[in-house]
């Protein structure tokens, strides 16, 4: 049995291995086939499932559906304004890795045969950016998208959901040589190490991205934060599961 992570003060008093507090909120937005309201600590991330016919050109024809995601973060979401990117006329590096880190990791969940040719667009809007923006978007599109999928066999459109596990993400990093789990932005701008993990229900990882800013890190460091990450993670699931039971 592992020992107790070290009593270390941190920003909102968590223990080095204990998440944000965190609130889904189903049905946010009326109009759109799926949508939550996910809160991680002080980050809120505004996440809409929308289902359009047909398919990109590559797959037409091929009874196959699609998955993709966008990512925008308004103005004063952050401590000074961010400029909107429509004003620079093309859309930044750093928005483009984080949509497509979203787009495949909500792939990775959906049979795209039982999709049929139907496009699921999820638009992941942050409102409020306290760190780890994009594994809340991740996690929250994920429950947009199965209250989507959902509609879709509700109105008998599909027989079964395309949906075959929930996915989620969470942040974790090292901080003054100590490993934390879920950093909020004034922890995440001192890590000398930070990871991202995307994890599927059945424990199968999608995505690990570990970046040394400064300090390189261990193999039994690596260890650790996976360990923290995937318990982080697990309580996640939990609270996706108890956001889709209330929008049934």
């Amino acid at each position: 049995m592992s020992a107790a992570p070290p009593q270390i003060f941190r920003p909102d008093s968590r223990t080095a291995d204990s998440l944000r507090s965190i609130r889904i909120t189903p049905g946010f937005i009326a109009m759109a086939e799926g949508s939550v309201l996910i809160e991680a600590g002080n980050t809120r991330v505004l996440c809409n499932a929308s289902i359009e016919q047909g398919v990109p050109a590559w797959l037409r024809n091929s009874g196959r559906g699609w998955v993709t995601a966008e990512y925008g973060m308004l103005p004063r979401a952050t401590l000074t304004r961010t400029p909107r990117e429509a004003e620079r006329g093309k859309i930044g590096g750093r928005t483009h890795e984080i949509q497509r880190l979203i787009g495949r990791s909500l792939r990775s969940v959906v049979d795209m045969k039982t999709l049929g040719e139907r496009t699921v667009i999820l638009d992941c809007d942050v409102l409020q950016a306290d760190g780890g923006t994009r594994t809340a978007a991740i996690t929250g599109a994920s429950v947009a998208l199965a209250i989507a999928l959902e509609k879709l066999v509700a109105a008998g459109t599909l027989k079964t959901s395309p949906l075959r596990q929930m996915v989620a993400a969470t942040s974790v990093g090292i901080v003054d040589g100590n490993t934390l789990l879920d950093l909020c932005y004034e922890e995440d701008s001192r890590a000398t190490v930070d990871m991202n993990v995307v994890m599927l229900a059945n424990g199968g990882l999608v995505e690990t991205q570990a970046t040394a800013e400064k300090d390189s890190y261990s193999r039994a460091q690596l260890n650790e934060m996976l360990d923290y990450a995937e318990k982080g993670i697990r309580e996640l699931f939990a609270a996706q599961q108890s956001a889709l039971a209330s929008a049934v």
